[in-house]
C-alpha cells in the first residue's frame, strides 16, 4: 500500500486554506500533517480540520512553519507574496517540495522563487484549475487560426476581497495570446479605458477587470470579428477546483527533481 503524501497547508484559516483542509482530510492518497497561520492569529491553536468544518483532525494550526516541517513532504501556500517567500525559504532549508498559489507575485518575488527552485522541486500558477490551464493551452491556437481582423479582450470578475488586479490569470491568459501573436504584452496590454481613446488599434490586448461581491472567478477570452465574434468562458462555481488543482501539483510535485513547474507539467499538456 502507497504512504499517503504529507501536506501542510499555510493560511489555514482563510477561505482557500480551509478549503484545502477539508479536501486533504477526504483523500484517501493524502494525509494533513501541518497547518499554519499568521502570528497573533486569532484561529492559532484551534483544531485545523473544527476550522474547515470537516471534524476534528488532531492538527493544531500553529505560526510555526518549521516546528511542522519535519514531518511534511509538501507545503502548499496560497497567502501573500511576503509570507509566500518565508515560507519558501524554510521549504529550502528542509528540502520539502511546494505548491504555490499566490498571486500578486513582482517580477522579484518571481526572481527569488525561480532561484529558491534550484534547490526543491516547486510548482505555481495563478490558477490551478484543470479547466483554466486547459484553456490556456488553447487560446493562442485560436487566436492563430482567426487571424489579423479579430480583436482580443480578456474580462474577469473576482470577489469584492480580492487585492489585486487584474487578476494573475487573467494576465497568464494575456500572456498565452500574445505569445501567439508574436506581440510584446507590455506593449500592447491595455489595462483601461476612459474618454476619447480614439480607435482600437489592431495589436492590443484588452484586459479589464470587475470586482463585485462572491464570485470565485470568471474568465472570458473575447475573439471580435467582423460580423461574429467567438467567446470562451471560464467559471468557477467555488474555490474547490483550485483547491483540487493544487492537491493534484502536491501529489505530482513530491516525485519530481529540483525545479519551478506550472500546472502544464503537473497535467502534461
Amino acid at each position: 500500500m502507497v504512504s499517503p503524501t504529507n501536506v501542510i497547508i499555510t493560511g489555514a484559516a482563510g477561505r482557500m486554506g480551509k478549503r484545502l483542509v477539508a479536501l486533504v482530510a477526504a483523500s484517501s492518497r493524502l494525509q494533513l500533517s501541518g497547518a499554519t497561520e499568521a502570528e497573533h492569529h486569532p484561529a492559532l491553536g484551534t483544531d485545523a480540520g473544527e476550522l474547515a468544518g470537516c471534524g476534528r483532525l488532531n492538527v493544531a494550526v500553529t505560526d510555526d512553519l518549521a516546528a511542522v516541517l519535519p514531518q511534511a513532504d509538501v507545503v502548499i501556500d496560497f497567502t501573500a507574496p511576503a509570507a509566500t517567500l518565508g515560507h519558501l525559504s524554510q521549504a529550502v532549508r528542509y528540502t520539502r517540495a511546494m505548491v504555490i498559489g499566490t498571486t500578486g507575485l513582482s517580477p522579484d518575488d518571481v526572481a527569488q522563487l525561480r532561484r529558491h527552485a534550484e534547490s526543491i522541486p516547486c510548482v505555481q500558477a495563478p490558477n490551478m484549475s484543470v479547466g483554466i490551464n486547459v484553456l490556456l493551452k488553447t487560446i493562442g491556437t485560436v487566436a492563430q487560426a482567426l487571424g489579423e481582423d479579430y480583436d482580443l479582450e480578456i474580462v474577469e470578475a473576482h470577489h469584492n476581497k480580492k487585492k489585486d488586479a487584474p487578476s494573475g490569470t487573467a494576465l497568464k491568459l494575456a500572456e498565452a495570446l500574445a505569445a501567439a501573436k508574436g506581440w510584446d504584452l507590455d506593449q500592447t496590454g491595455v489595462y483601461a479605458r476612459h474618454g476619447m481613446t480614439g480607435e482600437r488599434p489592431q495589436q492590443a490586448i484588452g484586459i479589464q477587470t470587475l470586482r463585485a461581491g462572491d464570485i470565485a472567478g470568471d474568465h472570458t477570452v473575447l475573439y471580435g470579428g467582423p460580423g461574429e465574434r467567438i467567446e470562451i468562458t471560464h467559471r468557477a462555481h467555488n474555490r474547490d477546483p483550485f483547491a483540487r488543482g493544487a492537491l493534484r501539483a502536491a501529489e505530482w510535485v513530491v516525485h519530481q527533481p529540483p525545479g519551478l513547474y506550472g500546472m502544464a507539467d503537473v497535467l502534461g499538456l
